[in-house]
């Protein structure tokens, strides 16, 4: 199972939301590049971040901060937030991001999703974001009424590279992934599930490590390795098995 810390960016800033709320933002590094730096330093595969402007603005918005953290490590970078068209996936690509995650556009404009997957074969996640069960979109701010399975099985076939399922009630308040639903979309798809939302200690990690699914392929970690409730030496033996 892959790890992948967390980078939230506004305004430039590496952040931490709760529940995908603007407002309500913790800063824990004015520089981005030097804090995926240091998770390179700590052993992790890869990184994941996003795009919280562009997210709610539907185009991405923090692109300095981005190219910096891509010039600044050498691994590879999965990247969501305002990402809603052909060109700009290109353009992140082009710019050596290894995956290009999809949320709002995957819901609205699935068509998109598929000719990128063909075009980019394992190079696009799918965002299952879910608030109440629903998918939300938009940065969190609006909700539709596919659950994460409907859109699972809309991309069943495309060669998308994962769905990225989020529990949104839960995200940023460290208070436990949700297991539960996280297994039972990986049981029903066959495309690889990353979850993420509310890890809050290494018992969330060995959690998932227990529900014995091997098509959870990873979790995303922010604000427990922030915060040091989840050491990144004990984490990384845990999943590696050492």
């Amino acid at each position: 199972m892959i790890i992948f810390p967390a980078i939230d960016l506004k305004d430039g800033l590496c952040v931490r939301l709760k529940r995908g709320v603007m407002s309500d933002a913790t800063i824990f590094n004015a520089d981005p590049a030097d804090q995926a730096r240091r998770f390179q330093q700590a052993g992790f595969s890869w990184l994941h971040c996003v795009d919280l402007n562009g997210a709610f603005e539907g185009r991405s918005a923090n692109g300095e901060a981005v190219r910096a953290i891509r010039s600044a490590v050498a691994l590879p970078i999965q990247l969501g937030g305002g990402i809603r068209d052909m060109a700009t996936i290109e353009t992140w690509i082009d710019a050596g991001i290894a995956r290009v995650v999809l949320g709002t556009a995957a819901l609205k404009n699935p068509a998109l999703v598929k000719e990128a997957a063909r075009a980019y074969p394992g190079k696009i996640v799918v965002a299952a974001d879910a608030r109440g069960g629903k998918v939300a979109t938009e940065g969190w701010a609006k909700v539709s009424e596919l659950t994460p399975l409907d859109l699972g099985r809309r991309f069943e076939d495309a060669g998308v590279a994962a769905i990225l399922f989020t529990d949104v009630d839960g995200d940023g308040l460290l208070q436990g992934v949700n297991v539960e639903a996280t297994a039972a979309l990986a049981r029903a798809v066959r495309i690889p599930v990353i979850a993420s939302g509310g890890v809050g200690s290494i018992g969330d990690i060995r959690s998932l490590l227990a529900a014995n699914e091997p098509n959870i392929k990873g979790v995303v970690v922010g604000r427990a390795l922030y915060d040091g409730r989840i050491a990144a030496d004990e984490v990384l033996r845990l999943v590696n098995g050492v």
